[in-house]
């Protein structure tokens, strides 16, 4: 199998992955985790404060989203580059 062919099998299996889950769970509502875990701790004590607030606050959901997926973008950028440098000794030989 080409390269070319492995990307494009690899490009579909995202799309797949991708789009399956929304198609599948249509009327579901995504949340975060936190969202959940702060319903379940007023449930469990009303009383409860946070110990720390959150210095920034977005002004909307779509710019909280954008700067998460910003995030994820740098840690796969960093995670790959190092993938690659570690790669590259390797394939010269070099051990450290």
């Amino acid at each position: 199998m080409k390269l070319w062919q492995k990307n494009l099998l690899l490009f579909i299996l995202v799309v797949v992955i991708t789009i399956v889950p929304l198609y599948i769970a249509r009327g579901a509502e995504f949340g975060g985790a936190d969202g959940e875990a702060e319903g379940l701790i007023t449930e469990i004590n009303s009383d409860y404060e946070p110990w720390a607030a959150s210095p920034f606050e977005p002004p909307s959901g779509e710019i909280e989203s954008l700067l998460f997926a910003l995030q994820a973008a740098i840690g796969a950028g960093v995670i790959g580059f190092g993938f690659g440098r570690l790669s590259a000794k390797h394939k010269a030989g070099e051990t450290t």
